[in-house]
Formats: structure tokens, sequence, C-alpha cells
């Protein structure tokens, strides 16, 4: 049976985004707009041991961030809709390397949350050597070559 989630903000550091797409600077998410949760799995003889199962919950509040920009707010909240992002990290190692864990998917879901969209791609037509373009020649010559075999029959 898995240990009642405890909130901590103690020892959660400033969460740094590297740069990326939309994010030329990088971005630094403040620990005090990070809420950590996390629980442990009771030990063989029923006392919580640091290096059994535990699990970690980021949570992150977009809507209230004040380290967002108008424009990344936008961004973020189309994407998830409700303000909060939440992470877990719960695979069987210790809480601190989940914990590292939860960090590393936060910042990669941010990273590309606000990323800008791809620009439209027009529709393009086959390229000279393209297999489309060889393959439509092909069957082609190959209809033009059963109707010269049905001409010369008929001739005969």
């Amino acid at each position: 049976m898995r240990g009642t989630l405890e909130v901590h903000n103690g020892g959660v550091r400033d969460l740094h985004v590297p740069a990326g797409p939309g994010l030329p600077d990088g971005l630094v998410v403040p620990s005090a707009e990070l809420v950590e949760r996390f629980s442990r799995s009771p030990g063989p003889g029923g006392q919580s041991v640091n290096t059994t199962d535990s699990r970690v919950e980021l949570e992150y509040d977009v809507g209230a961030s004040g380290a967002l920009t108008d424009t990344q707010r936008a961004r973020a909240l189309r994407r998830w809709p409700e303000g909060r992002v939440t992470v877990a990290a719960s695979e069987h190692r210790s809480q601190h390397r989940n914990r590292v864990a939860a960090r590393e998917r936060l910042a990669d879901l941010l990273r590309t949350a606000l990323a800008p969209p791809p620009p439209p791609r027009r529709p393009t037509r086959p390229s000279r050597g393209s297999k489309e373009r060889r393959l439509k020649a092909k069957k082609e010559r190959a209809s033009t070559k059963a109707l010269r075999g049905r001409v010369r029959d008929r001739d005969r």
C-alpha cells in the first residue's frame, strides 16, 4: 500500500527549460510556481524506505505563471486548456532520481508546447525524377504497347 502524498516545495529548485524553437534563451520557472508531491511504498518492515518505489508528481500552473510571456502562455493554454500541467515519475528507483525524471519530463513538455507551429506546407508537384512520375510513365508505355498489339492483330 502506498504512503500518503506529501507536498514539498523546500527541495525544489528553479526549473531550467533548455533553449529550443520558440525559446531562444530557454526558460527559468521559479521554484515557487512548482508544486511537488511524493509518496513512497512501504519497505519490508512497513517503514518507508527511500530506495524503494517512490512516486513523484510535479505540477505547474501555466495560467498563473509569471515566467511566461503572453504569447507563450497562450500557446501553453491551447495545449492544456485547464491551465495545469502535472507530470509523474514512478519508476522503481530512488525519490531523487524520480524527482529528476519528473523535472526533465516537464521541461520537455514545456519546450514542445511553447514551440511555434510549423509553417504550412504547400502541395508540390512530383519532381522530375520522382517515383510517382516514373510509375505514371511506365503505365502509359504499357497501355500504348497493348494498344499497338491489338491494332496489329486486327490488321492481319
